[in-house]
């Protein structure tokens, strides 16, 4: 049984909405919405060579949003599912299983299912236009994920990457490259495929995690501390989500949804925020309502995340990545650092968000 006095007294009822620090929060749909949108957009905008940036500040970045991501799993949305599903304002039988985890696990075999399946089709569909299948799994690295593919054959001698910007610049994609033939011709069937649903799913994770985010904002009584948090914690994320859009290699048709993709993350907050500001005087952050939706939403988010941060990022870029192999040890030291930087400094920024 669940204590009445619990639900209602305050956290579970109607918030006293007192409307302090709401031109603050105002502003914060703006200032939110310029430095997630930066993050999210300059390593799409600086891949492109529109901007010139120093090679390993492209390393950095990737590795760098590898960790935040991982860290965004568990610090950020893991963490917060078992807090919300635990609330006492909740009706019996949520306190009676690990709801959050069971969701999270859930999550990670659809999206090993949904990616499996997207592959497979993906591959009939270039057999069936006459392209080979086993031709197409030659270009591709063994073992590579289908969100973030192949690199292809390896050109240029090891040292002749690291000589020039450009060069420097296409190593760094090579990760993400997929069945980049000779004449610079792309494959658009399985490849194309299996990174929009690798982008389409990792976009989805941090989407859902803003606008709860940008919710919370909005009604939060300790508002100065989560906003001042809240603003590293959006670009830090939009740099991860920014440097895995910025290197798809997508025909001409497709490469629009790169920048689509980091405007889209970079609007979700404020729209969350604006959301919050407008129901401020009914939405209870601490509800039993409110509670469930952001707990499975964080939930599923968590496994999505830790599906794409562990097995994508970890596993086939640093493990299955036969380019790995062959760089030298400081420059791999150096991308494990970066790696670490980012988990580090999100799990940090846990502390108060």
């Amino acid at each position: 049984m669940i204590d009445a006095a619990i639900c209602d007294g305050d956290g579970c009822g109607p918030p006293d909405a007192d409307d302090i620090f709401f031109h603050l929060r105002v502003a914060s749909i703006f200032i939110i919405l310029v430095t997630s949108s930066f993050g999210a957009i300059f390593p799409i905008i600086a891949a492109q060579g529109r901007w010139r940036v120093h090679p390993l500040v492209f390393e950095f970045v990737k590795f760098f949003g590898s960790g935040v991501i991982i860290a965004t799993a568990f610090i950020h949305l893991l963490a917060p599912a078992f807090e919300s599903l635990s609330n006492p304002c909740l009706a019996a039988g949520w306190d009676d299983y690990p709801w959050a985890p069971a969701m999270a696990m859930l999550a990670v075999f659809a999206l090993f299912l949904v990616e499996l399946v997207a592959y497979r089709w993906g591959t009939a569909k270039m057999t069936a236009l006459g392209l080979s299948a086993h031709a197409f799994s030659d270009t591709q690295a063994a073992g590579m994920s289908a969100a973030h593919g192949p690199e292809p054959p390896r050109t240029t001698a090891p040292n002749d990457e690291e000589t020039s910007v450009a060069t420097s610049k296409k190593a760094f994609a090579a990760p993400h490259s997929h069945a980049v033939h000779a004449d610079g011709s792309e494959d658009t069937g399985a490849t194309v495929l299996a990174q929009l649903v690798g982008v389409a799913i990792l976009e989805f994770g941090v989407v859902f995690h803003s606008v709860l985010i940008g919710l919370t904002l909005a009604v939060d009584p300790d508002f100065k501390i989560l906003f001042i948090v809240i603003i590293f914690h959006q670009m830090f994320e939009g740099l991860g989500l920014g440097a895995r859009l910025a290197y798809l290699k997508l025909p001409p048709k497709y490469r629009w949804m790169r920048l689509a993709g980091g405007i889209l993350y970079g609007l979700t907050t404020p729209i969350g925020i604006a959301a919050g500001l407008g129901v401020r005087h009914t939405y209870a952050p601490d509800s039993a309502t409110a509670s469930i939706v952001s707990g499975i939403f964080d939930s599923m988010s968590a496994g999505i995340l830790l599906y794409t941060g562990l097995v994508e990022l970890l596993a086939h870029e640093f493990l299955f990545n036969p380019k790995i192999h062959q760089i030298s040890n400081e420059r791999l030291t150096f991308m494990c650092c970066c790696m670490l930087l980012g988990a580090g400094l999100m799990a940090l920024l846990g502390r108060w968000a």
